[in-house]
């Protein structure tokens, strides 16, 4: 089973969209931890090493996606889980999506995104090696 952790990192307090991903997720068979709001870098990046995470969703709308992201990319790298998938959503600017995706992140996926496309995205790219 797909383990995935859906995180609101920073100041954000508009968990609404990772909540419908987070239902989605878990209505496809995925196994979902939602870590709620206000979590910082490190939180996440504990939460997805305890959790033995496949994946990591990061839901920002807050502007600092730029900030934050790398910073949880950073830790999950210095803890060893430099293979766990990361999918931000959120309203980030294409410019930005393209630099975050350089970094390591696997998809952005903005407003208007199905969620089955993103269900189908974790589900091709965390699907286990026969």
């Amino acid at each position: 089973m797909i383990r995935v952790v859906i995180a609101k990192p920073g100041l954000d307090g508009h968990d609404r969209g990772a909540k419908i991903i987070a239902r989605a997720l878990r209505d496809a068979g995925m196994e979902v931890i939602y870590t709620g709001l206000h979590q910082t870098p490190d939180q996440i990046v504990e939460t997805a090493l305890q959790e033995d995470a496949d994946a990591v969703g990061i839901s920002i709308l807050s502007g600092a996606h730029m900030t934050l992201v790398p910073r949880i990319l950073e830790g999950l790298k210095a803890q060893g889980l430099g293979d766990v998938l990361v999918v931000v959503g959120g309203t980030i600017p294409e410019d930005d999506a393209a630099e975050l995706r350089e970094l390591g992140v696997a998809a952005v996926f903005t407003p208007g995104a199905h969620t089955s496309e993103i269900v189908e995205f974790l589900r091709d790219k965390c699907a286990p090696v026969a």
